[in-house]
């Protein structure tokens, strides 16, 4: 193995990265708990709308359905209003989740200058980095879609994320092989972290999908919208995964002078997007809907995560240098 390419290190900035990165996790986590207290005491949603009867007088417009069960005849069936301090409980989730965010970007960026480097470089800074991607991505569809149910599911997901990678994954700021010195890793790892963030995103709605059950009140939306967040998400993430799979063999031939080898790494990137790729196909030529379609998606997630993190973990290839600690 090539020994690392020499280069100075800021000793001080690589620990305000370390504290920023702890300071996120409590902070995610705090998002996480209004976010949760948003669900359990917000408004239960059922599986379908209330109906209405019509009640036509001569020449009147038609009235609301009485509310069998309840009250007396005429009273108008209204929903249950959530109660007003979950509903701020889930605004104050957002803010805390956009501050941790910043927090998370923060602490990306420090270690890259303290090592005047990409700074996904290793196993580490990578997974620190999907954590920041997946939040990315949950806070700009939340920006376009009501999805604010999902908060606590992915600040969670990113609390014990960053949480592990300091654990487990954690080294200290330092220099790279010469292989990893290239424009390749901003275009190559770049792509493969965005794709993954969104990949996070469908997989906490595929879960989520399989917990909902129909027919009864839950906290959660309707099976379908979560189906439907999910599939979008995939939608997005797949041709990105892709260009990044590209990426990959184009960086292995100007690194190692052949596009393919089938190295673990390799394998499992390309294991990963056959299965998204099935889901998709099954998807928009056989009509898969539902259970089904969760079900492979989140067979895709399973080799997506393996990929990420399992393979650098149990295997050992030209990808090794991904320094994990022993």
């Amino acid at each position: 193995m090539p020994a690392p390419v020499s280069q100075a290190v800021n000793d001080t900035l690589a620990m305000v990265s370390d504290q920023l990165i702890l300071v996120t996790v409590l902070l995610y986590l705090a998002a996480m708990i209004c976010f949760a207290l948003e669900l359990a005491f917000g408004r239960v949603r059922t599986a379908e709308p209330a109906r209405t009867r019509e009640l036509v007088g001569a020449g009147g417009p038609a009235l609301p359905a009485e509310d069998p069960g309840e009250g007396t005849a005429g009273t108008v069936r209204t929903p249950p209003q959530p109660a007003g301090w979950a509903v701020r409980a889930g605004v104050a989730g957002v803010v805390l989740a956009w501050i941790a965010w910043a927090g998370n970007l923060a602490g990306i960026l420090t270690r890259g200058i303290a090592v005047d480097r990409w700074p996904w470089a290793n196993m580490y800074e990578f997974v620190v980095a999907i954590c920041f991607a997946a939040v990315t991505a949950f806070l700009a569809l939340l920006i376009r879609q009501p999805i604010r149910y999902l908060g606590a599911f992915v600040t969670v997901t990113a609390a014990l994320g960053l949480g592990f990678a300091v654990l487990f994954l954690h080294v200290q700021a330092g220099p790279v092989m010469p292989a990893l010195h290239s424009y390749w890793i901003a275009i190559h790892v770049t792509a493969a972290i965005v794709a993954s963030g969104l990949f996070i995103v469908a997989g906490v709605c595929a879960i989520l999908y399989l917990i909902r059950q129909d027919g009864r009140p839950s906290v959660l939306p309707a099976r379908e919208t979560l189906e439907r967040v999910a599939h979008r998400a995939i939608v997005i993430s797949f041709p990105i995964w892709t260009f990044a799979v590209i990426a990959g063999a184009l960086w292995a031939d100007r690194a190692w002078g052949r596009y393919w080898g089938w190295d673990p790494k390799e394998v499992w990137a390309f294991v990963t997007w056959v299965v998204y790729a099935a889901y998709l196909h099954a998807r928009a030529t056989a009509g898969w809907r539902g259970k089904a379609a969760m079900i492979i998606s989140l067979v895709a997630f399973g080799c997506l995560l393996f990929n990420l993190v399992g393979v650098n973990i149990f295997f050992s290839g030209l990808h090794s240098y991904a320094d994990v600690p022993k």
